[in-house]
């Protein structure tokens, strides 16, 4: 029977004739006059003032988002579109005249007498994104002066940037030899390898991550040359802003405390004995000493059996709609127009994500989906995202710049939504037990996966404070991280984790992992009030989630839940939550 809903995205809707776009390629030019004005009227005496600049900046904003995403769905459905790899290296140039034509900007901000700016913010074209103008004008106020910040982001486009791209160019060149079970040899790509690692079958797996760990190790000193300089491209630029915390940026771009952060963490290290029980448990259920890496997400019970891509999407549409139709509505839509792209074929790049189209309304999700009750949580997570972009749509360009950490909030509560219902609805013990099973594998990958990347990445720049860490000293800090986080769980480890993972080589956010924890217990504490209250809450969630680009997580969380985010009772209570799917996966397989 023919598919109901593609499989492949749409993306002529926007600029037909993808990487070889007439339509893009005017709409860059377009965007390289109106920035390039912006920036001479930023230079010069005020001319526009400040309300003229602050409505140039909203209608660049979403058009080069958008100019962003097409570039990036273009590299990630063919590693080896050249001509997409150009463009992304024209639109980086774009962001970064942006960036410096921004820098200008705050700075008029501020430079602003107190008295002339709090006036200002009360006119029609300051006090809807009031908010964010405060947050720049401070931000400002602690960086280099304006035209060293611009020279920095100039140069970064082919540094700092350039040096980021270098994943891309890295994992393209990856081939990955698999023996298939009439024992004949496939070449895989990395997004198709990546899917035989969560195979039911062990032998598989094992076979799976010994190849992925040959190849990335061939590709370990590329991948080490990258990291360290991206590394010390943040250190040089935070020693000259006169910062000596790694972590000031990134806390600052998620707009949450140092406190917040400890909070969480210290929560889910309370909690951790408990995922402990559950993969000593996991081991015995797998007639195993211990898990190794490629265990821990392996299926068990009945999710081992592949479930077809129509039938994941009537499934997530279905959990969706018994919290909201209009969610429900919404998913329904971007199964139906493409705007998924979820085919399993060679070329395309490794991972997941949900990229937005302001300009044009729309959002885009990106994998390779393959069957596995993982990719069914990988839909449900990345529609999570765009429905997230979608009750935004119709506010200022910088209100819809929210955070990561709050990003990851409505992402994770949508998996828990198909999670939970799921589970609720499971006809037999095998097939409640496989639910449950991938249920708290999530919670592992938020405590303990994300938790060792922090732990590496944050020991990495004190290291890299030192100077240049080969290969084998990336292996060393990525395997002492992983038996921290995991509490000594695993037996095999994973050493060229680091180089594997593109959230290690992303510039536009430093520290790519912790926002993802912050998600994830936020949204079960949104998700456990969102239980108490049934239906109604559906609007308190959308009222929610269009203030995340218009507020610090704080004050979000005080605003819509009456909680305190840096102080540990909130986030022991969300961590309470995976101890009781822990005690009802351990009573069910005694």
């Amino acid at each position: 029977m023919a598919n109901v809903y593609p499989q492949t995205w749409d993306l002529d809707v926007f600029y037909e004739g993808g990487s070889r776009s007439s339509a893009f390629a005017a709409e860059l030019e377009r965007l390289e006059r109106d920035i390039a004005v912006l920036d001479r009227s930023l230079a010069d005496e005020p001319k526009a003032g400040l309300s003229g600049w602050t409505e140039a900046v909203q209608s660049i904003l979403p058009r080069l988002r958008q100019a962003e995403s097409f570039v990036a769905c273009l590299q990630a459905q063919d590693m080896r579109d050249q001509a997409a790899g150009a463009l992304n290296d024209r639109v980086k140039t774009l962001g970064a005249a942006f960036l410096s034509a921004l820098t200008k900007y705050d700075d008029r901000l501020r430079t602003m007498p107190d008295a002339e700016w709090e006036s200002w913010l009360r006119t029609p074209a300051a006090a809807p994104v009031a908010f964010n103008l405060r947050e720049r004008r401070e931000a400002a106020r602690e960086k280099l002066p304006p035209e060293q910040e611009a020279l920095a982001g100039e140069l970064a486009v082919d540094g700092y940037h350039g040096w980021g791209e270098m994943y891309n160019t890295i994992v393209a060149r990856t081939r990955f030899r698999f023996i298939d079970a009439e024992g004949q040899e496939q070449l895989l790509s990395a997004g198709q390898m990546a899917n035989k690692l969560t195979d039911g079958d062990r032998g598989v797996r094992r076979r799976a991550f010994a190849e992925w760990e040959r190849e990335w190790g061939e590709q370990a000193d590329l991948c080490a040359e990258t990291l360290n300089r991206l590394a010390g491209f943040r250190l040089k630029l935070y020693g000259n802003r006169g910062w000596n915390d790694v972590l000031k940026e990134p806390l600052q771009i998620n707009r949450m405390s140092r406190d917040t952060l400890e909070a969480m963490w210290a929560a889910i290290n309370e909690g951790k004995p408990q995922l402990v029980r559950y993969l000593e448990r996991k081991a015995k259920l797998l007639g195993l000493p211990r898990l190794d890496w490629h265990d821990v997400d392996a299926p068990i019970g009945s999710a081992a059996h592949t479930v077809p891509y129509d039938e994941a999407a009537e499934f997530i549409v279905d959990r969706f709609r018994s919290f909201s139709p209009d969610m429900a509505d919404f998913a329904l839509m971007t199964f139906r127009d493409g705007w998924i792209e979820a085919e399993d074929r060679p070329g395309k790049r490794p991972g997941g994500f949900c990229t937005s189209f302001p300009k044009s309304g729309q959002t885009r999700i990106f994998m390779t989906y393959s069957g596995t009750a993982s990719n069914i949580s990988t839909l449900a997570h990345e529609l999570g995202h765009a429905y997230h972009q979608h009750v935004l749509n119709d506010l200022p360009p910088l209100c819809q710049e929210y955070a990561m950490n709050v990003a990851e909030t409505a992402s994770t509560f949508a998996e828990l939504l198909v999670a939970d219902s799921a589970l609720q609805a499971a006809k037999d013990r095998e097939e409640k037990l496989a639910l449950l099973d991938d249920k708290i594998q999530r919670s592992v990958a938020f405590f303990m996966n994300i938790h060792a990347r922090f732990l590496f990445e944050t020991r990495m720049y004190e290291r890299r404070r030192e100077g240049l860490l080969s290969a084998g000293e990336l292996n060393a800090l990525m395997e002492e991280a992983q038996r921290e986080a995991y509490a000594g769980a695993l037996g095999e480890l994973h050493p060229h984790f680091w180089a594997s993972k593109l959230h290690f080589y992303i510039t536009d956010v430093p520290f790519y992992n912790f926002p993802y924890t912050f998600g994830y217990l936020f949204s079960a504490g949104i998700y456990a009030r969102a239980r108490q209250e049934g239906p109604a809450f559906a609007d308190r969630y959308v009222a929610l989630l269009r203030d995340t680009g218009r507020m610090t997580v704080e004050e979000l969380a005080g605003k819509h839940l009456g909680v305190r985010l840096d102080e540990p009772s909130f986030w022991r209570q969300a961590v309470a939550l995976t101890k009781a799917d822990v005690d009802q996966f351990m009573a069910i397989t005694d």
